[in-house]
């Protein structure tokens, strides 16, 4: 075997235990968790470092660029807003340079069209905020071993939306008018949505 036949086998092993269902070997257990509310911040960071995950934790959108120049790592939980500017920017970035990381977005309920935006951009999923480390342990989990299907996966973006819209109708106690008003959204728009079965 020559070198060079070497180097691809071993690239295809580590295609294999980055895409397969089999625990992630050590090396990948790697997280950036940028948020700036700091209580909230360490809290998680030790909860995930009770679970195995070597954490770095900071504060800015700045400090978690500045951390994917060094290391990029293999998953990531971004708060939206920062107090110098939007985590979006980190999760693009994240993606450019790991394509298989995978990220949780955090945010507000006002947020539905830039979090379906983060989506788009990579982010596996959102979560509304206050999520506690349970809940954000187990979505970081599914992107680890719940590999969609070729034909679900563009359908991603559109199920994310949906299933937030549902969670707001849900707040505003199933009024559509004030569903809408939150949203942002045409109330017809959200009638025929609201109308239809979620997409897979």
């Amino acid at each position: 075997m020559t070198v060079e036949d070497k180097h691809d086998v071993d690239h295809e092993d580590a295609m294999e235990a980055d895409h397969g269902e089999t625990a992630e070997p050590p090396s990948e257990l790697t997280l950036l968790i940028v948020d700036d509310d700091r209580p909230f911040l360490n809290r998680l960071a030790r909860a995930m470092e009770a679970r195995g995950f070597a954490v770095t934790a900071v504060e800015s959108v700045a400090d978690g660029l500045a951390a994917l120049e060094s290391h990029p790592p293999a998953f990531a939980i971004i708060d939206m807003r920062l107090g110098d500017g939007n985590g979006i920017d980190v999760i693009s970035e994240l993606k450019a340079k790991r394509p298989d990381a995978r990220g949780v977005i955090l945010t507000g309920y006002a947020n539905i069209a830039t979090a379906v935006t983060a989506v788009k951009l990579g982010a596996f999923d959102y979560l509304a905020k206050p999520a506690d480390a349970d809940e954000i342990y187990h979505t970081l989990m599914a992107t680890q071993a719940d590999k969609p299907d070729p034909g679900e996966s563009t359908m991603s973006a559109d199920r994310v939306r949906w299933e937030h819209i549902q969670r707001v109708f849900e707040a505003c106690d199933r009024n559509v008018s004030e569903t809408a008003r939150r949203l942002n959204m045409h109330r017809r728009t959200l009638q025929r949505i609201l109308a239809k079965r979620a997409p897979r």
